[in-house]
């Protein structure tokens, strides 16, 4: 496998639209560029299940961003469901607790066992990228730096036998050194911006070769690549910078 064909198994597209015909479009166009889109709430509540069909077909990995939390009984259902729906990737959050994650956990392993199905990775939610300081402080009423939470939550993480996280570029690094006994654990990484990029209402953000430098295993990058004049080319710009990080870790 070539670093140009490994950095899109790196590369994970969010179509974060409501529109089929938009979605249908943005698949046709990059599934021979990326390894994964990302389903998030937006599309799913708009198109349901069928969206993941759509992405199947091309041949492409599906990452579902609900972002679950709940009751632990009501979670372990819902990532049951998506289990059965056949995604590669799904979150969520690890607010929720040590009792509603082991509940999704526990729950995507037998369904999977029980339907023959490939096991889905398991990733915990950290801190969204919108937040600041001042929100996790003030708003919630967290007292530490994002940076000491993020690790406190990535620390609960591997203890519990996540396979990986969310969190900003700005994280990975520290996680990446925490991790560092784990390396097939995952750090998925949105808030991520080319220089050529507006940072739209993301705070935390890095270009893609600093989020793969500093340890993610995965970058998620949306208007970019989806609100450009020709996504293709956006996204071949993105895969030059990922296979350049690659390089660097050769």
């Amino acid at each position: 496998m070539t670093i140009k064909t490994n950095a899109k198994e790196h590369l994970i597209i969010a179509l974060d639209t409501s529109r089929e015909d938009e979605a249908l479009k943005l698949i046709e166009k990059l599934s021979s560029k990326v390894g994964y889109f990302k389903v998030g709430l937006e599309l799913f509540t708009g198109l349901g299940p069928k969206i993941i069909e759509r992405i199947k077909e091309h041949g492409n990995k599906v990452f579902f961003d609900g972002k679950f939390l709940d009751i632990p009984n009501t979670v372990s259902k819902a990532v049951s469901n998506m289990v059965k729906h056949r995604v590669d990737m799904l979150n969520v959050y690890m607010s929720g607790g040590k009792k509603m994650l082991e509940a999704a956990k526990n729950s995507l392993i037998q369904t999977a066992n029980e339907n023959d199905l490939q096991t889905p990775k398991l990733l915990g939610v950290t801190v969204l990228t919108s937040i600041t300081n001042d929100v996790l402080q003030n708003d919630l009423k967290v007292k530490a730096q994002i940076d000491e939470y993020v690790l406190h939550l990535a620390q609960f993480a591997l203890q519990i036998n996540l396979d990986g996280i969310i969190c900003s570029p700005n994280e990975a690094k520290i996680i990446r050194e925490l991790s560092k006994n784990n390396k097939n654990f995952l750090i998925v990484t949105p808030g991520v911006r080319p220089l050529w990029a507006e940072s739209n209402d993301q705070e935390r953000i890095a270009t893609p070769k600093d989020a793969i430098n500093n340890g993610a295993t995965h970058i998620v990058i949306g208007r970019p690549v989806t609100g450009a004049r020709d996504p293709a080319e956006a996204t071949e710009k993105v895969l030059d910078e990922i296979e350049s990080a690659l390089k660097d870790k050769c």
